[in-house]
């Protein structure tokens, strides 16, 4: 690998004795990941039923190494949303923030999803999670993870920072910023990011960053806590920004996440600690932490732990006008059949689609909206048609009829690519949660032993 110049000498400059020992863990392959979707399965039943061989990744409890001649995004476990493929540094973000049920959580830089997902896993249905991305093309990966992975309780937005403060400031529990930057840390598993940073450089990223962690500054409740984290090495985007934020915000302080107890099983052996001396910074930045590659079976990562100080009130949420929103005779029976009947009062119908928003959601109307909590249908003449996104939040016990195929029956296939399949034995008619195993995939509505599917066209096996 030919690193760019300025890049080299910089990285020796830093690494000093450990230079030659980092030069030598880009010629070695990248390491493959995946972490568990605890919404819907637990990590040790998924080492059970995995198909590929996995070894636990030692700091994040749900996270796993596999071989990365295997390809775990072609098999239907991914497709029923039982885990996400992740590079094993990134993972270590979320895993940080002490997110807790019934949080109001922000994740800022949020697409394609990796800690979206984990994140709202973290908060097990119960509170808020916004996931924005100022990309509208990023987004849609965003929310089709969102919803993959079965998640009822997040609003899937589309916007600038700045613009998401006139709406949440001083709103949210837990705020994740993964902010852009030059990428240092993708160099080995992507050497085609070197051309973006001979590009672009770290000057203009540092300058987008300041912009980012001042705005999740204003957003975040007294006593809230954020992480700050980023995929890069570079001292001006990581200490040199967390300096600028606590020179900016003095309420702000740096926390020490293993004095913090915030994650008392994470190993955090091969981890190095902030250089307060690379950016003429106080002794409180060696709270943050840098995974070098060279350390850990990983790519890198950067992650600074942050609270802000208690006193005064966060932003009472200014609550939205909700319109009554009536069913027909099918609708109702379908709502009430999936235990929702309840939360009828927290539903909203707009063009024939109906979702259920979570409990006390702020008033939003102005910003690019991508989804509003669980999207669970679509209303066509008097009919109700249950969504992609519902199959894939329900346990295989909350709907009957359920027709449960197999992993390795060649009708599961065929089912993910949209094909019509033909159904043998005693199943109800009308429509049915298709299964693998025990994990629903999605929809089909069974007539005479034939199967119509109603899999998301989008989403199909390619």
């Amino acid at each position: 690998m030919t690193l760019p110049k300025l890049y080299e000498n910089r990285m020796k400059e830093l690494l000093g004795e450990e230079y030659e020992e980092y030069l030598s863990c880009l010629e070695e392959k990248h390491y493959s990941g995946l972490r568990v979707n605890t919404l819907k399965i637990k990590p040790e039943e998924f080492e059970r039923i995995c198909p590929y061989r996995i070894k636990r990744i030692p700091w994040i409890e749900n996270g796993y190494y596999y071989d990365g001649k295997e390809q775990p995004a072609r098999h239907p476990y991914y497709y029923a949303g039982l885990y996400y493929i992740q590079e094993p540094s990134a993972m270590t973000p979320a895993s940080l923030l002490p997110v807790t049920p019934g949080d109001k959580v922000l994740d800022l830089c949020a697409a394609p999803g990796g800690k979206s997902t984990e994140l709202a896993a973290k908060l097990k249905g119960e509170g808020i999670l916004v996931a924005n991305d100022i990309s509208n093309s990023r987004a849609k990966a965003l929310l089709k993870n969102i919803e993959l992975f079965g998640v009822k309780n997040a609003i899937v937005v589309c916007e600038a920072p700045s613009k998401l403060v006139n709406y949440f400031e001083g709103y949210f529990d837990k705020i994740l910023v993964d902010a852009p930057c030059s990428g240092e840390g993708m160099f080995r598993k992507s050497p085609s990011i070197m051309k973006y940073w001979e590009q672009y450089g770290v000057d203009y990223y540092n300058k987008l960053q300041k912009e980012i962690i001042l705005s999740a500054a204003r957003m975040l409740k007294p006593g809230g806590s954020m992480v700050y984290s980023t995929c890069t090495f570079s001292p001006e985007e990581n200490e040199g920004t967390v300096k600028f934020l606590l020179e900016q915000c003095p309420e702000f302080h740096t926390v020490n996440p293993l004095a913090a107890g915030s994650n008392e099983k994470v190993s955090y052996e091969g981890f190095a600690f902030g250089r307060p001396d690379w950016v003429d910074g106080t002794e409180e930045l060696k709270n943050c932490i840098r995974l070098w590659p060279h350390r850990i079976k990983g790519e890198g990562h950067f992650i600074t732990l942050l609270e802000k100080a208690s006193g005064g009130e966060g932003q009472a949420p200014v609550m939205g006008n909700r319109e009554k929103v009536i069913l027909s005779e099918e609708g109702l029976e379908f709502i009430h059949k999936i235990g929702l009947f309840a939360d009828l009062a927290n539903m909203n119908l707009k063009e024939g689609r109906l979702c259920l928003l979570p409990e006390d959601i702020p008033d939003i109307k102005g910003l690019r909206i991508m989804r509003q909590g669980l999207f669970l249908g679509e209303i066509k003449k008097n009919r109700f048609e249950p969504s992609q996104a519902l199959a894939c939040a329900l346990k295989i016990d909350a709907y009957d009829p359920v027709i449960r195929l197999s992993a390795d029956n060649p009708s599961t296939i065929k089912y993910l690519k949209c094909e019509t399949i033909e159904i043998s034995g005693e199943y109800k008619e009308g429509w049915n949660l298709v299964c693998v195993d025990d994990y629903p995939l999605g929809w089909g509505k069974l007539s005479a032993g034939v199967l119509k599917n109603k899999y998301l066209p989008g989403w199909r096996w390619r």
